[in-house]
């Protein structure tokens, strides 16, 4: 099976190719080719795909999802069964700061993608496409209820509002060109590879450097917690068992409030709570995210393999044992891996 990722050297789409050719996915027994289109933003890192970068059956091109003229090119050139767009700027403080960005990538990426492979004569027909979409876009949940695929979308950030108006505009191609569309929306994710501005990352870093751990407000804002590999192996049911034009959330049925998150890493790397510090809170900040995978645990059989205590223990068992790659990315080097790597291939 031929895969075009776009967005493959962050830090979910990382894990999806890694899965994709290393040991056989489980529920799978194709081979897989993958062509990756990354832009290489600061949270894109190829040095996420060094295990697998010598791999002839992977391809890296460095792009940007917006470039029709490249897009266009590489399916002709790939004629790819699946098209996997996780392509997107999904800091929600810098969606904040500065949201021009992330309505480029995320909704004119998209329709860019959509347009290249609904138009291309070379295909046999219009491969899956699957678009890789985030809880947010449903805004803050009222206990006790989870949101299903029907709840309303209330998007409170330019980040989240980019993330829902590309959901819209993907399923619009199913509903208007008959084009085998699936959306997907995670919860919040966790686990090795991921860029340290993110909650669990950045508090684990800091503990291990004695550094203040800066907690938003009062820490209560409760997110449900999903293992990156439970993620991408939740995409590839969807890919293989998942019915064109719907919507399916994934979540790691794990909720838990931020602050006790931040314990749980402060018990796990030995360091004491007096680390913890208020911060102001961000601006819009949505209070609870909650989701039902129910529809997707019927459809496709997908469960949550990783329980978030044993998926935090390995998590922070990755970090300390890769200081090299946390020392690369916090000082930007990390940023020249591609010249040194790919860049005369």
């Amino acid at each position: 099976m031929k895969f075009l990722v776009a967005g493959g050297a962050g830090f979910i789409g990382s894990a999806f190719i890694r899965m994709l050719l290393g040991s056989p996915p489980a529920g799978s027994s194709r081979e897989c080719a993958v062509l990756n289109l990354d832009k290489l933003t600061y949270a894109g890192n190829p040095e996420n795909l060094a295990p697998i970068a010598s791999d002839p059956r992977y391809r890296f091109v460095h792009g940007d999802i917006c470039d029709a003229k490249l897009v266009e090119t590489l399916i002709a050139e790939a004629r790819p069964d699946a098209i996997v767009n996780f392509a997107a700027e999904s800091h929600v403080d810098r969606s904040i700061l500065s949201p021009a960005p992330v309505f480029e990538t995320n909704l004119r990426g998209t329709f860019t993608l959509l347009e290249a492979a609904r138009l291309d004569k070379t295909l046999h027909k219009t491969p899956r496409f699957l678009h890789v979409s985030t809880d947010e876009v449903y805004g803050s949940i009222d206990p006790p209820h989870d949101a299903d695929e029907n709840y309303p979308l209330r998007a409170s950030s330019p980040y989240s509002a980019s993330k829902a108006g590309s959901d819209l505009l993907a399923l619009s191609y199913f509903t208007t060109y008959k084009m085998p569309v699936l959306v997907t929306r995670a919860s919040n994710n966790y686990g090795p590879y991921q860029f340290p501005e993110k909650l669990i990352p950045l508090m684990i870093s800091n503990a291990f450097e004695d550094k203040p751990l800066p907690i938003y407000g009062d820490g209560m804002q409760i997110r449900d917690w999903l293992y990156v590999d439970d993620h991408c192996r939740a995409i590839l049911a969807v890919i293989e068992r998942g019915r064109e034009g719907q919507v399916y959330n994934i979540g790691g049925s794990r909720a838990l409030p931020n602050v006790e998150v931040v314990r749980k890493i402060l018990s796990a790397t030995g360091k004491p709570e007096s680390l913890m510090t208020t911060v102001t809170d961000r601006p819009g900040h949505d209070r609870r995210y909650a989701l039902s995978s129910e529809k997707l645990m019927r459809e496709t059989g997908w469960a949550a393999q990783v329980p978030f205590e044993e998926g935090l223990r390995e998590t922070i068992e990755w970090y300390r044992a890769n200081p090299g790659w946390i020392a690369r990315v916090k000082s930007g080097e990390y940023q020249s891996y591609y010249q040194s790597n790919y860049a005369n291939r």
